[in-house]
């Protein structure tokens, strides 16, 4: 009938956008695919070392980059920032890999803050965490569509991460509270054995 070819071209469609969507929430979005949509800055200064457990603070801003059209960012629904290894820190560390899959990418594992997406005056101040390890950084903010699927991104360095970086340098050795309530500990464990060993005497001297 005149209706069936219509009816196989339907099924087709729904058939293609079902596996779109099977590959999209399996496999993941590739990176490469992204468009630069977003203008990302922080605070940190090109080269700047900042110490982890310290208290230092990172300013991170961003907005819809407007040199692209209209409705580009039609589909965000929120932005996710994150800080990243830099290529001088993922040198012989698999863990820390970059992959185009993004559902395999390791580059960025630290969340920096989400946020419900809006096209400018976005910012927000994070304080560095005593986890983060030693390494070379920048920061990166993705889009997500409401299916959580990244749509697009920015950041704070070129496209071959070598510009606009900072370091962070992780706590090394124990923390020195720890050191005065060790040397602390110590002393009292001493004392105490002292005078458990006087005590001991003392009996033994009156038993006698």
């Amino acid at each position: 009938s005149k209706d069936e070819p219509s009816m196989a071209a339907r099924g087709f469609l729904v058939a293609s956008l079902l596996l779109s969507c099977l590959a999209v929430t399996c496999y993941g979005v590739t990176f490469s695919s992204l468009q630069r949509t977003l203008l990302v800055t922080a605070s940190p200064t090109p080269g700047q070392v900042l110490k982890a457990g310290e208290e230092p603070k990172i300013t991170v801003t961003w907005s819809l980059n407007q040199t692209f059209p209209a409705g580009i960012d039609s589909t965000y629904k929120t932005v996710k920032v994150k800080l990243c290894y830099a290529p001088i820190s993922q040198v012989d560390r698999a863990w820390r890999k970059t992959v185009d899959n993004l559902v395999k990418d390791k580059t960025c594992q630290f969340k920096v803050v989400a946020k419900p997406y809006s096209p400018s005056n976005n910012s927000f101040t994070w304080t560095l965490e005593r986890e983060v390890p030693s390494a070379t950084y920048f920061v990166r903010a993705y889009a997500y569509n409401s299916e959580d699927v990244a749509a697009g991104y920015g950041q704070t360095t070129d496209a071959h991460k070598t510009t606009n970086l900072f370091e962070v340098q992780a706590i090394s050795g124990r923390h020195g509270s720890l050191d005065i309530a060790s040397v602390c500990f110590s002393a009292f464990s001493i004392l105490s054995l002292a005078g458990f060993f006087f005590m001991e005497k003392r009996k033994a001297r009156v038993s006698k």
